[in-house]
């Protein structure tokens, strides 16, 4: 019998991040994703079924942590070519259990023999699911054809794990499975009280994409759903709305969530989210026109105006740039953030350029355009009754 020690769990994580860096560009209405079960199998360098046996319990005065002994049942892979069929596998530590409970073992080879990671626990349903999972090799929108369909399986496990991998997917991966996509059952799950809170951002976006008229009006009761709660995915809600719903989805947004000064601030917040995800990933279905003049109503929002700024600049939003002059003066807008974001907003301004393009040359900064010019002379006048807020606006300032 192979003598076999369980390495940590953070050893494997770190073996994992390194091996499999997260997108950045990941689904924008998901919670942190986790590590993969394919990225887990993948990282490691054996992995097998195995069925637990029995052991020894923990003796406390005697300092024994116990054992537990396992039979391998099925080899998934193995660089150490040493695991067989039948083999039995000792692991530090007792872990209760009924013979024949299934376990997977992932583990890590050494000098002298293979560290696994604490067992975990499996069905054989799961097991298939595990082996039968498209490595990272193979094409996203393929792979991702096969995770939806287990995202609501009875297992937990299962289901979690091809959530996470829709999470850790780029929405630009994700579009393309618009027409495959279980209209029907989305629409189910979204009904569902007892659905998995941080699934709804998901399944919103989801319906968006591959739902017909009958989702408009359902996806509108979803967002229009009179609550004092915080509602997590609500946002990728919205933006599935606004997908599939277009301008008439932007008015009714403005007036309940964006413009109505009543709802709670997760409301308004998760509003000014969706109008973020349109402007990066709507493919047109608003015009830039549209969203900033949506943006611009959260500047009756003083809980909220920093962050706004920040779009309205990175949007080229200048039409504001008069009102801003005059919210840095409002008592009501007298807020560190607040100053700061308004004299970066001037900065990017009166540079004539887009934010991360650079200094403009001399030849530019004589042929300024209005705004460009009108930021100028405003920045001046902060500098002179406010330079302190516009130094520190400047050190922070990353362009």
């Amino acid at each position: 019998m192979t003598r076999l020690f369980p390495i940590s769990l953070t050893a494997a994580a770190l073996l994992a991040a390194v091996t499999f860096p997260l997108t950045i560009q990941a689904c924008p209405f998901c919670s942190a994703p986790s590590q993969t079960l394919t990225e887990q199998v993948a990282a490691s360098q054996a992995a097998t079924l195995v069925q637990w046996v029995g052991g020894k319990p923990a003796d406390r005065k005697e300092g024994f942590g116990g054992t537990t002994e396992y039979e391998v049942v099925q080899v998934v892979h193995d660089d150490s070519g040493a695991l067989k069929k039948g083999e039995r596998i000792e692991l530090d530590r007792y872990r209760p259990g009924q013979k024949g409970d299934l376990f997977l073992l992932l583990g890590t080879l050494t000098e002298t023999r293979i560290e696994w990671s604490s067992p975990l626990e499996v069905t054989e349903a799961s097991f298939n699911y595990i082996v039968q999972a498209p490595s990272a090799e193979v094409p996203s929108q393929e792979r991702l054809a096969y995770f939806m369909k287990f995202l609501e399986y009875p297992d937990p496990l299962v289901a979690n794990d091809a959530y996470s991998e829709f999470a850790k997917a780029p929405y630009g991966d994700i579009v393309p499975l618009k027409d495959e996509m279980p209209r029907e059952k989305i629409r189910e799950w979204l009904s569902d009280p007892n659905i998995t809170p941080t699934r709804i951002g998901l399944y919103g976006l989801m319906l968006g994409l591959c739902g017909n008229a009958d989702d408009v009006t359902f996806l509108k009761s979803l967002v229009l759903k009179d609550t004092d709660d915080f509602r997590l995915g609500i946002d990728g809600v919205m933006a599935g709305y606004l997908l599939i719903a277009g301008e008439p989805a932007r008015q009714v947004i403005n007036e309940s969530k964006l413009a109505n000064e009543n709802v709670p601030f997760s409301e308004t917040f998760a509003a000014m989210q969706a109008l973020r995800f349109m402007w990066d990933y709507g493919d047109g279905h608003l015009t830039p026109d549209q969203l900033r003049d949506s943006m611009r109503l959260l500047l009756d929002r003083p809980n909220l105006a920093d962050l706004v700024i920040v779009d309205l600049a990175r949007w080229e939003d200048w039409s504001v740039t008069d009102r801003l002059m005059t919210l840095y003066n409002d008592p009501a807008y007298n807020v560190p953030s607040i100053k700061r974001a308004i004299v970066r907003f001037m900065l990017i301004a009166e540079s004539g350029r887009k934010p991360g393009q650079g200094n403009a040359t001399t030849a530019d900064a004589g042929n300024l355009p209005p705004y460009a010019q009108k930021a100028k002379e405003y920045l001046a006048k902060l500098e002179k009754e406010d330079p302190k807020t516009v130094e520190q606006a400047k050190r922070y300032y990353f362009d």
